[in-house]
């Protein structure tokens, strides 16, 4: 059942969910739209169950991105759903630890995650622009990926959850040597099981806002699509200037309520 919100709210929620779903598509961190915007417009519901909504719609979205990049953008497959199972692992591990999670310290420590994002890219400003080297991944920079894009950021999705796309964009092309094109597309795929796993979990403590979720996810659906779609068309330097706008935007926004509002 949808909970007992005004219109303009529910509204406000929708739009929220477009834009997260366009913007997770493009740099991955669509949670970082979606999940304040739920904290704000659902002041008394607990925690636990804003994260679970949040998991229901982004699992909808994540998947529609997903299957556009995959049909546009050629992927190394197997070290995918390597990474993938092992996101999806984390991420249960996360999610089980999720419900003691207290709303005090949850917008601080998006800051925190924000601040190191937007630091990384602009001090490496041909990060995920520049030429991929040439020639095979080795095994290590494989397992580097498995453990630190798979159990450890699979690990803060089902924990938190916001940035989690944009972390993964950031690992993959650090570590795999990805243009940050084919590393949206791998993370969309990685992204996919993370949100499976921690869903799972919210599903089975059931706290998950279903009724509220499916609506959210439909209007997530719509910007994710779109957002792919753009990124494929746009390139590397598109999806590079938009991480940079969104971090910056979200730092701001946030510092403004937590200090200033």
């Amino acid at each position: 059942m949808v909970p007992d919100i005004s219109m303009t709210t529910l509204l406000l929620l929708c739009l929220a969910a477009l834009a997260a779903g366009w913007i997770d598509a493009v740099v991955g961190g669509g949670g970082l739209i979606l999940l304040p915007a739920l904290l704000v417009g659902l002041p008394h519901v607990p925690v636990a169950f804003v994260l679970g909504t949040n998991k229901s719609a982004a699992v909808v979205g994540t998947t529609g991105a997903a299957i556009t990049y995959v049909r546009k953008t050629p992927l190394d497959v197997p070290s995918a759903v390597r990474i993938g199972l092992a996101a999806a692992g984390g991420s249960l591990g996360g999610a089980f630890l999720a419900a003691g999670l207290d709303s005090a310290v949850l917008r601080p420590l998006i800051m925190i995650v924000l601040v190191g994002v937007l630091a990384f890219v602009l001090l490496r400003p041909s990060f995920g622009t520049a030429p991929a080297p040439s020639g095979p991944v080795t095994r290590q920079r494989v397992i580097a990926a498995v453990l630190i894009a798979g159990l450890g950021i699979g690990f803060y999705d089902g924990l938190v959850g916001p940035g989690t796309g944009a972390f993964l964009v950031i690992a993959l092309a650090a570590i795999l040597h990805m243009d940050l094109v084919t590393a949206s597309a791998t993370a969309k795929v990685v992204n996919v099981c993370t949100n499976i796993g921690a869903l799972a979990m919210f599903a089975y403590q059931g706290t998950v806002l279903w009724g509220l979720g499916a609506l959210l996810a439909a209007f997530n659906l719509a910007g994710s699509t779109a957002g792919a779609r753009m990124a494929l068309k746009k390139g590397a330097g598109f999806v590079r200037g938009v991480l940079v706008v969104v971090v910056a935007g979200l730092l701001c926004s946030m510092a403004y309520d937590q200090w200033l509002a």
